[in-house]
């Protein structure tokens, strides 16, 4: 038993300073659960809205609990047809949190606003993600000693070129338009269409697939807003491509100090910022994603995790980010050269009974 609870004591330490990190970070409790999330059915349609417009409708474990079962009541009932999420407040679809799984209903998720972390975990993985003007899409985790844990390791790598790569390692924010040229969006509509898209979204009858596509193209054909505007990455994706293209964080940064335009220096000043260990594991992550299945990423997501509860990076960006906010991150290791390639691989290792069962 004493050594039980000796092996015990390291997660137990960093379970507590999660708590610690929660309690600063002021999640809902449970008691207010319920106005967190709005599930409701409309016609054919199972309507999810995330509630927590001052929070920029960010996912917590009470919201996530409702909203699961929910999706797969709606899956096994013949009378709902399709399924979409959507933000309240006008400001973000969902800035954070995490939920993960698959949907056999058609799911059309309406991402008006800041689009981060757990809002790409509900959306991305979708049949169908509508961008407006107001769409801001990011994958900042490496700057609080994480990685892109919503499945990124599956879709980022699935980008045209090496744009997911980039993306991941400096936390580069895409809007509007250009949320859809880099095919995370499917389609673009003005954000003061979406209640009627809606609208003629649950008067579908006995929607398919190809119904809601039909109905989706003709909103996007008529919207014009940003159209001839350019892609705001076109001039630079020739580099990106050549620049994160090796196979190690050292050879980015070798790279890019060799490149040495505006440009390149603009990136590497980025990525200076950024975790090392973060980096390390993110490469890795989308390297090994790339040839993966959905559920084989979230298996090997699920064992980085644990490594990141069990290291000192992850505390420290959450922090220095978002509690104290002095952005001034002590990183340890403090450089790649000192994240060795053993330790690397000892995150992505299996966890015995412990692994993640799908």
């Amino acid at each position: 038993m004493a050594g039980r609870a000796l092996q015990a004591l390291p997660r137990l330490r960093s379970f507590k300073r999660l708590q610690v990190i929660l309690q600063h970070l002021k999640m809902s409790k449970h008691t207010d659960s319920a106005a967190e999330v709005l599930l409701e059915k409309k016609g054919a349609a199972g309507i999810i809205t995330l509630n927590r417009p001052k929070a920029l409708n960010a996912l917590n474990l009470s919201m996530i609990q409702q909203i699961y079962p929910q999706i797969k009541t709606w899956e096994q009932d013949p009378e709902t047809f399709l399924i979409i999420i959507k933000g309240s407040g006008g400001k973000a679809f969902c800035a954070g949190g995490d939920i993960r799984g698959t949907c056999k209903k058609p799911y059309v998720a309406l991402i008006d606003g800041i689009t981060m972390g757990g809002g790409v975990g509900v959306s991305v993985h979708g049949h169908f993600r509508v961008a407006t003007e107001k769409t801001v899409f990011a994958m900042p985790e490496t700057a609080i000693g994480l990685f892109p844990d919503v499945g990124g390791g599956y879709f980022l790598p699935r980008l045209s070129g090496k744009i997911g790569y980039y993306l991941a390692l400096t936390g580069c924010r895409l809007k509007g338009r250009d949320v859809l040229r880099v095919g995370i969006a499917t389609h673009f509509v003005e954000s003061e269409k979406l209640p009627a898209l809606e609208k003629d979204l649950i008067a579908l009858k006995s929607p398919s697939k190809e119904k809601i596509a039909d109905l989706l193209n003709s909103y996007h054909m008529k919207c014009t807003i940003d159209q001839e505007k350019e892609f705001a990455l076109h001039e630079h994706m020739e580099k990106i491509n050549s620049l994160f293209s090796a196979n190690s964080m050292e050879e980015i940064v070798k790279k890019l100090k060799q490149d040495g335009s505006p440009f390149a220096m603009k990136q590497l000043e980025t990525i200076n910022k950024m975790s090392p260990t973060s980096l390390k594991l993110t490469l890795r992550q989308l390297r090994e994603g790339a040839s993966m299945s959905l559920q084989e990423v979230l298996r090997m997501e699920y064992r980085l995790s644990q490594a990141c509860m069990k290291g000192h990076d992850f505390y420290e960006g959450v922090r220095a980010v978002l509690i104290d906010k002095d952005q001034s991150p002590k990183w340890k290791p403090a450089a790649l050269e000192e994240v060795s390639d053993e330790f690397v691989d000892n995150c992505f290792k299996p966890l015995g009974n412990d692994d993640l069962k799908l």
